[in-house]
């Protein structure tokens, strides 16, 4: 068993940033592929980003590219999620999942087997 659990959500105004950190306990995930996702109210569950054991191999959905940075400390068992120059469309409920396994990054929430309760992060315009 995995228990993941977000931090740093928050209130920001548009162009801010924030960090969220999703801290593993329960069994390291060093060796697991790690995600994050957010989730609007009335939408589907959206990939944002996600990151291998190593740090090497990382992917970035296409709206947040260029804007956050995914990154992962094993000895901590943590994943940051680190987001810059907010908009009010990223306004939403975030959440760190481990992957299934299979060493593939995968985009779909269907690929990810253990997730957090979610931090809500809201940006104003």
């Amino acid at each position: 068993q995995v228990q993941l659990v977000e931090s740093g959500g928050g209130l920001v105004q548009a162009g801010g940033s924030l960090r969220l950190s999703c801290a593993a306990s329960g069994r390291t995930v060093s060796s697991d592929i790690m995600g994050w996702f957010r989730q609007a109210p009335g939408k589907e569950r959206e990939f944002v980003a996600a990151i291998r054991w190593s740090g090497l191999f990382i992917r970035y959905g296409d709206s947040v590219k260029g804007r956050f940075t995914i990154s992962r400390d094993n000895a901590k068992n943590t994943v940051y999620l680190q987001m810059n120059s907010l908009k009010p469309e990223d306004t939403a409920v975030y959440y760190c999942a481990k992957d299934r396994g299979g060493g593939i990054i995968n985009l779909k929430p269907s690929g990810y087997d253990y997730w957090g309760q979610g931090t809500r992060v809201t940006v104003s315009s």
